[in-house]
């Protein structure tokens, strides 16, 4: 899911924190499938940290690598942005159109194998990206901002209403997901797992810190500063307003309740850990095991994929692992990134692009713009 750049150009943060959030994701995603099936959800304080749904890890991972996105998305439109040249804006759109519809076809199909995947969330993440690259910094946080207001005003009204909100939120459309086109749409936008709005405003924030890559190191303190506030000013609200029922969803900070307390927290849970592993990936950048996370950053379409296969087949086909507690997939999910990563770097000198980069960038065009540094 990486975006195309020539290696020696790429910013390494951008491929490690990709790295490191996709560990995340297959942790989460490997808790809550086993737990789907039939595993414990335990009542212990770590238990509670790891749950997929409520905790404060839920969606985390996945939204870090929408800001990642949004940055990629920046980091290969600069050049083009900053010359002013209309052929090459008109290239990097249908570029990102492109693959958007690409990754959003495929994800439609592979939801029947892996329920809840982000495919083609990322795909409609990178068709608004190409709408929208051009716009300056202030709009782009404005929309991100609306994207995020939209997403809790829209919870508001089905709290407080009496109205049937089924035809929004789902209910209709049975228990196989994606049957109906107009499901699929509102998925899409509102009620998916990673639907636009909110998750809209990470990919918004990303485009925009994107445009001052690579940071200063004033620049990185500023932002971690900043999500380490914005994490800890959630939480306080939700503890010290959350006592009514609609407060309480209000100031929720899970990802089900599309809050604003949520969005505020998942963002600034996301530019903290960017600013962190990318100030541990410039300062090892010459390490062995950063290059590896580094390699495995830039196969993540391909690994992510795999993940999933190796799911299925280990656990749902051969059952290999079963459904226990968090003990189990947290050595599963470490397992498999064990080797994967091992695997990626191997294939990254072999061969210098996974087999699902390879395809996406086939059919989906390919871009290679040298990075700049000036901030607008």
């Amino acid at each position: 899911m990486a975006l195309s750049r020539p290696s020696a150009e790429r910013v390494i943060d951008l491929d490690v924190t990709r790295a490191i959030a996709l560990i995340g994701v297959a942790v989460m995603n490997y808790h809550g499938y086993l737990i789907n099936l039939g595993g414990s959800v335990g009542e212990s304080t770590i238990n509670r940290f790891f749950d997929p749904w409520m905790g404060p890890l839920s969606t985390r991972f996945a939204a870090t690598f929408v800001l990642v996105a949004g940055m990629g998305i920046t980091l290969m439109t600069n050049r083009g942005r900053l010359s002013g040249d209309r052929l090459r804006h008109i290239a990097d759109r249908w570029t990102l159109i492109r693959r958007g519809f690409l990754l959003y076809a495929f994800g439609f199909f592979f939801e029947w194998l892996w329920s809840g995947t982000i495919l083609f969330f990322y795909g409609a993440y990178f068709i608004v990206g190409g709408l929208l690259f051009l716009l300056r910094t202030r709009w782009l946080i404005l929309i991100g901002l609306l994207a995020a207001i939209s997403a809790a005003a829209l919870q508001w009204w089905a709290f407080e209403t009496d109205h049937d909100t089924r035809w929004l939120f789902g209910g209709w459309y049975g228990a196989t997901p994606y049957r109906s086109p107009r499901r699929l749409v509102f998925d899409t936008f509102v009620n998916g797992t990673h639907p636009l709005l909110p998750w809209l405003a990470f990919l918004c924030a990303g485009m925009v810190i994107g445009r001052y890559l690579p940071l200063t190191a004033s620049l990185r303190q500023l932002l971690a500063a900043l999500g380490v506030l914005m994490v800890a000013g959630t939480y306080l609200g939700n503890h010290l307003f959350g006592d009514t029922p609609l407060r309480a969803r209000l100031f929720a900070t899970d990802p089900f309740s599309r809050s604003l307390n949520y969005t505020i927290c998942a963002l600034g849970s996301s530019i903290a850990a960017f600013c962190l592993i990318g100030w541990i990936a410039e300062r090892t950048r010459t390490s062995h095991l950063t290059r590896a996370f580094a390699a495995a950053g830039r196969t993540t379409l391909t690994l992510y994929v795999l993940h999933a296969l190796v799911f299925n087949a280990v656990v749902i086909r051969w059952h290999l692992i079963r459904p226990t507690g968090l003990d189990v997939a947290l050595v599963f999910a470490g397992g498999f990134w064990l080797v994967a990563v091992v695997a990626a770097a191997m294939w990254q000198r072999r061969f210098g692009i996974g087999p699902a980069e390879w395809f996406y960038r086939k059919f989906g065009g390919s871009n290679f713009p040298r990075l700049s540094t000036t901030p607008r």
